[in-house]
């Protein structure tokens, strides 16, 4: 019985599809699972950011400038608590140096309770409600400490999320359309359109990256709204990120168009356009899903440096490269280093997709 079970795999190998291969393979990849599951965590919290923060972002506390995270409970001195707890925080200058000193009351206790009442909010800027995950009552609760006015870092974080992961998305996609569209044009007919599209993606390869985006980003309007910039600054990461996709699916036309099944598609009077979109695209979409999950991490971090750098998205809007715009100097990174904690989050997605990535690439050809 185990031998002729042994033989149906061997077969469902054999007659598995070319998708089921991949899947078969992907799963085996155990980064690009971990990966995969942590992006998805990254993407529910910047869908339900507004549910999942404790405080408006805007809410400031003149008390609690620059307060570091506070730790969460299980012990106190009666020994283990199975609800967790933080302890009250109190606020004192010091004499010597006239910094604002943070230290535990250990004699307040606040029970960490869930689905709380609190400030008020729209999620997804439609439905009004005040109900938040978790919160403490009559305390406050700050895991990643607060800012300069006073303002929890934790909320800010995770409704920075949203803006950034919905930028390398986003800006992805508008790359991804405008290099199949173009890189199709220049493979598929040729002539003086594939010589105009060709170096028109070499002068734009020439010019360093960086330098570009900063320059194009510096011509935004200083008065435009927030949502403008966002738009403004999604064109400007795209600008340069349909390129390289552009000549891979021009390569792949012309080796393409040649072949037998595109030669019958033709005879059976297939229109041109149901040709590249039936058959000449789906004969390497593999490759196409890999290059959209490796060109995500690049437009967040496109999104991270010109926001740091001041040329990008600018308060009140809030994304990780704006948080970071706090950590500029070395005072502020030596004595008060949670606000570098955005800075974790952009390494965390970076890493995350590249395993994805990777595992979509391997999983990509199948029969290696």
């Amino acid at each position: 019985m185990k031998k002729g079970e042994d033989v149906s795999v061997k077969e469902s190998y054999y007659i598995a599809s070319q998708w089921q291969l991949m899947r078969r393979k992907f799963m085996k990849h155990k980064l690009a699972i971990f990966g995969g599951a942590t992006l998805a965590i990254f993407y529910i919290i910047a869908v339900f950011c507004e549910f999942l923060s404790p405080y408006d972002i805007s809410k400031d506390n003149s008390k609690y400038i620059y307060c570091p995270p506070q730790r969460i409970h299980f012990f106190d001195e009666k020994g283990f608590n199975l609800r967790p707890f933080v302890y009250g925080v109190e606020g004192k200058i010091d004499p010597k140096t006239w910094r604002r000193v943070y230290t535990e009351d250990k004699t307040k206790k606040f029970p960490i309770c869930f689905f709380v009442h609190g400030d008020k909010y729209k999620l997804w800027n439609l439905f009004p409600m005040d109900v938040h995950l978790f919160g403490v009552s009559e305390a406050t609760i700050f895991l990643f400490g607060t800012d300069e006015l006073g303002r929890d870092l934790f909320s800010r974080n995770f409704y920075a999320a949203r803006i950034s992961l919905s930028i390398g998305l986003v800006g992805v996609a508008l790359s991804f359309i405008l290099g199949i569209i173009l890189g199709g044009i220049s493979g598929y007919y040729g002539g003086v359109a594939d010589m105009i599209i060709q170096r028109t993606i070499e002068l734009l390869i020439c010019i360093p990256t960086i330098p570009l985006w900063m320059a194009l980003a510096a011509a935004l309007p200083a008065d435009w709204p927030p949502l403008k910039v966002y738009f403004g600054i999604i064109i400007v990461l795209s600008i340069v990120g349909w390129c390289g996709l552009a000549r891979v699916v021009r390569g792949k036309f012309l080796e393409l168009r040649e072949e037998d099944f595109i030669m019958a598609a033709k005879i059976a009077g297939a229109s041109e356009t149901r040709i590249i979109i039936r058959n000449l695209l789906p004969s390497f979409l593999s490759y196409l899903i890999v290059s959209i999950t490796l060109a995500i991490p690049g437009m967040i971090l496109g999104e991270t440096a010109l926001s740091f750098l001041g040329l990008g998205l600018r308060p009140p809007v809030v994304s990780w490269g704006v948080l970071l715009m706090e950590a500029q100097n070395i005072r502020t990174v030596a004595l008060h280093p949670w606000l570098l904690i955005p800075g974790l989050f952009v390494i965390l997605t970076v890493l995350t997709f590249n395993f994805l990535g990777d595992g979509l690439r391997d999983a990509a050809d199948p029969y290696k």
